[in-house]
């Protein structure tokens, strides 16, 4: 049986990071990756308008100034196969492929004294520490199965590699979450026609992508190490700063301007116009119309403008959207909207979608149906800690962990942005950077020794967790935030609303105080 001091299980932005670490700190590792290549989220979707919603310069790793200075970016906001490309640029230039097996899926782990994995190779490894750098949503799509339609259909977070040809095509596009945004302006340029089905209205804002003004990359990469401490110490992780002033101050005239203002500037920067827009439920519902305004504005059939303005959630309870011409597009003769909330879904027939209202003949079918956020990813592995507890039962009411990085019972097993941390809440690869960096420094401290968080300690973050999102309109959805996209799974606020700053001092504090709520 291989024997390794560390297993991480994934190589995209975390794996990828915590292999560098770990080898700089001497320990001999093995990474298990599912796919042919690394990449992580950005190997896996390749749909139609894949793009990052962060921009490129801040979407990027900070720690080598040799990396930061020799990787241009062509656009405001990465497409996927640009990330891709940045993400291979990392693994070849810090030589990480030889230490990566790929096409090998953890399949199982489990505890005593050190961990052992077991692969969909037929492989048993062990290793003292065991690290899920498994990602928040890619690694869990949700596909249904289809024994009836005769046609193809695809999952947006499992696109095919090779690209599918839509020319001509009658296609279905079935969720209006963030890749069935980005994917239906694309899709209705090349296919015959388009039918949307919309179960639930979402809010999304113009991205404003363009090509990288090469002054401000010279600007961003002069000055890096201040603009990437001061993102750390952010809320978000990101480098806009949010407008401290409160809506419900401000006269009607300044709150429209500071909506127009970031309405124009593009990206999710424009749930900072105000600093009560996700505690205040009156300041959110100016947000809230001026956004349905914009949709009004756009789509020239009143009723369709209607039926693609939500009212069901506050703006930014779910993850807002950012387009490129999404709402634009439901003005174009080979789109048609069907809202699933007046005519549900009835079934998938041999040639077609088939709702209440009538049926729908397609082609293609495309299924922009989301993933089983944060908890998927893991528990779709038989993870057991001590005593053989399944992961799966310990968080059967929801996930328990401590600073997200811990789970009791599962000594020496650390979960990269795992629930309960800032993650999906934050710029994605500054919350990434800090858990391994807080990860590297632990092992380091531990020195082989074993580690595992405290039961109260745990519940205390849980506590505190739940708590501060209960002060915000983030409960007010039922969002993939909630597990609500998932039939079945336990409603629980799943990431840490803290923000990233705060979080990252808690860790720090943690670290400081010899690993306080922690047992070595």
């Amino acid at each position: 049986m291989l024997q390794k001091d560390a297993i991480i299980i994934g190589a995209g932005f975390a794996g990828l990071y915590m292999l560098h670490r770990l080898r700089g700190l001497g320990m001999d590792v093995q990474v298990f990756e599912a796919g042919d290549g690394v990449g992580g989220t950005w190997y896996w979707n390749r749909y139609p308008g894949a793009r990052c919603d962060v921009p490129s310069l801040e979407y990027s790793y900070s720690f080598s100034e040799d990396l930061q200075r020799e990787w241009a970016w062509s656009e405001r906001y990465a497409s996927q196969p640009e990330i891709l490309r940045y993400l291979d640029h990392v693994a070849d230039r810090f030589d990480l492929r030889r230490d990566i097996a790929f096409r090998t899926r953890v399949t199982s782990a489990a505890f005593d004294d050190g961990w052992t994995v077991e692969t969909s190779q037929g492989e048993r490894v062990t290793a003292r520490y065991l690290i899920a750098a498994v990602g928040c949503l890619a690694s869990a799509p949700r596909v249904p199965d289809l024994p009836m339609f005769h046609g193809a259909t695809h999952h947006t977070g499992r696109w095919p590699h090779e690209g599918v040809d839509l020319a001509g095509k009658r296609v279905a596009v079935i969720g209006t979450g963030s890749s069935g945004i980005q994917a239906i302006p694309e899709i209705a340029q090349v296919a015959e026609h388009v039918t949307v089905f919309q179960r639930t209205a979402n809010f999304s804002v113009p991205a404003r992508n363009g090509p990288m003004d090469p002054a401000y990359e010279k600007w961003f990469k002069d000055n890096h190490g201040e603009i990437r401490a001061g993102m750390r110490a952010t809320h978000s992780g990101l480098m806009t700063t949010p407008n401290p002033d409160s809506a419900l101050s401000a006269g009607p005239e300044a709150r429209l301007s500071a909506f127009e203002e970031r309405w124009e500037r593009g990206g999710i920067a424009f749930l900072g116009s105000f600093s009560d827009l996700l505690v205040s439920e009156e300041a959110n519902t100016a947000a809230a119309d001026f956004v349905r305004g914009k949709i009004r504005a756009t789509v020239t059939e009143s009723r369709v403008a209607e039926k693609l303005t939500p009212y069901d959630h506050p703006i930014g309870s779910k993850r807002i959207c950012v387009d490129t011409g999404y709402y634009a597009t439901f003005n174009r003769p080979n789109v048609r909207l069907a809202d699933l909330r007046t005519a549900p879904l009835e079934e998938f027939t041999r040639y077609g979608v088939r709702t209440t209202a009538g049926e729908h003949p397609v082609d293609v079918i495309v299924f922009a149906t989301g993933f089983d956020a944060l908890t998927g990813p893991l528990l779709n592995i038989d993870i057991r800690g001590k005593g053989g507890l399944p992961l799966r039962d310990k968080w059967a009411a929801g996930p328990k962990t401590y600073l997200g990085l811990m789970s009791a019972g599962f000594p020496n097993l650390f979960t990269i942005t795992g629930p309960g941390s800032p993650s999906v809440l934050s710029n994605m690869i500054v919350s990434i950077e800090q858990h391994v960096d807080w990860i590297a420094g632990c092992l380091a401290h531990l020195d082989g020794r074993t580690i595992d968080a405290d039961p109260a300690a745990e519940d205390a973050w849980g506590a505190h967790v739940a708590e501060v999102a209960g002060y915000t309109l983030f409960p007010r959805a039922d969002s993939w935030y909630m597990g609500a996209n998932v039939p079945g799974k336990p409603r629980v606020f799943l990431p840490y609303v803290g923000g990233v700053g705060l979080y990252r001092a808690r860790c720090e504090e943690v670290a400081a105080t010899g690993y306080a709520g922690f047992t070595i």
